[in-house]
């Protein structure tokens, strides 16, 4: 593991590198699982700088992993609507050449740490079904809560839900 990374909390003001992430780490995470088109759409949709801010105004809490104040990672959660005890984990994303480094697992960690502060007994995260994280996931204690295909303007979201006990 890196000793050089460090995680904190993203403002507004580091909404362009989240949308950077996105962009550099969509393509070959989902290039051979969506469509071209769908994976444009979606970073539009949901990474432009707009969309971001909408999501901490929501109250999701965007985290940034740094190697030597560099931008590496990022993650978002937020507590459920529904759910008290759950705490949604809505995205966690690793540059590639940082895979196998462990900052994925340090960002987990983090959001584990946080949820268990507050007194949160479960995480919640949906993952593409095609989606190699899966099995990062499941090595971290996650499982499978339940399959959703889920509807997104004219595309699918096919995914697993995933759960993971904390206490």
């Amino acid at each position: 593991m890196n000793s050089t990374i460090t995680i904190r909390t993203a403002t507004i003001e580091d909404l362009p590198v989240i949308h950077q992430l996105a962009e550099d780490i969509w393509w070959p995470t989902y290039r051979g699982i969506l469509s071209e088109e769908q994976i444009r759409f979606m970073l539009d949709h949901m990474y432009s700088i707009e969309a971001l801010t909408h999501l901490i105004n929501k109250g999701i809490i965007f985290m940034l992993a740094e190697d030597l104040n560099t931008a590496v990672a990022f993650a978002g959660y937020s507590i459920s609507d529904t759910d008290p005890t759950l705490l949604k984990v809505h995205k966690l994303y690793v540059q590639h050449a940082e895979h196998g480094k462990g900052i994925g697992r340090l960002l987990l960690q983090y959001i584990e740490n946080e949820s268990l502060k507050a007194g949160i007994s479960k995480l919640e995260l949906n993952v593409n079904r095609q989606n190699k994280a899966f099995d990062f996931y499941k090595r971290q204690g996650f499982e499978i809560f339940k399959e959703e295909d889920i509807p997104y303007y004219n595309y699918w979201m096919n995914d697993f839900i995933l759960r993971k006990q904390l206490i």
